[in-house]
């Protein structure tokens, strides 16, 4: 960690206890931990949801259950969070912190693929938060968009959306990952439905509103 980026963490808001046991439980159990959101982009999400006060919020992509429960955190008591992880070995670590947080009732557990999940929910989200595979990112977009499932003025964030820099370089043969990426952010600027901004905390969120 660098000292700029420490300083930017003594200077926000400090982490809840319970967010910093699954990060710390996440380091420890799971390959590629840093996959896992962490605090800044944690407390990000959360600000974002307090200050939209979403009523349906679905996250694609649940990994560990950080991000979830930042976004559950921001949430009021009446709205839902649904949330969406393909790996089913993660289920257990993301469902353990779901049930010690005081906002885990705001989330419903799902488990599978999201571009199998999301119709069967038949759900128009207010906020979208994207961190599944990045392979199916254009793929998620079309089906948020092209299947009715946001609406005008929902917004969407998607992460990852730099991939390390790659975007910006000559991609390397079969990086289905760095190619997926870039569809999507050229997907998405080219799109007169939305408007957007990227936004380089971390490895970028694509910050997408729906006309």
């Amino acid at each position: 960690m660098d000292n700029l980026e420490q300083y930017i963490l003594d200077n926000t808001s400090p982490e809840e206890a319970l967010m910093h046991s699954l990060e710390r439980e996440t380091y420890l159990r799971v390959i590629n931990p840093r996959m896992i959101s962490g605090h800044l982009q944690g407390k990000l999400l959360e600000m974002l949801v307090r200050m939209m006060r979403p009523k349906r919020v679905l996250e694609i992509g649940t990994f560990t259950g950080y991000s979830a429960l930042s976004i559950a955190r921001g949430l009021e008591d009446d709205a839902r969070l649904d949330t969406i992880e393909v790996d089913d070995e993660l289920e257990e670590i993301a469902a353990s912190f779901f049930v010690r947080s005081e906002y885990g009732s705001r989330i419903r557990q799902h488990i599978g693929s999201a571009l199998d999940i999301v119709p069967q929910l038949g759900e128009v989200y207010d906020m979208v938060f994207i961190d599944g595979d990045k392979r199916e990112y254009p793929a998620y977009y079309k089906m948020l968009m092209d299947g009715g499932y946001v609406r005008s003025g929902s917004i969407m964030l998607a992460d990852n959306i730099l991939w390390y820099g790659k975007v910006a370089q000559p991609i390397a043969r079969n990086d289905r990952h760095t190619e997926a990426i870039v569809e999507f952010n050229r997907m998405v600027v080219e799109d007169g439905r939305v408007d957007n901004v990227i936004v380089p905390i971390r490895d970028g969120i694509n910050l997408i509103r729906v006309l």
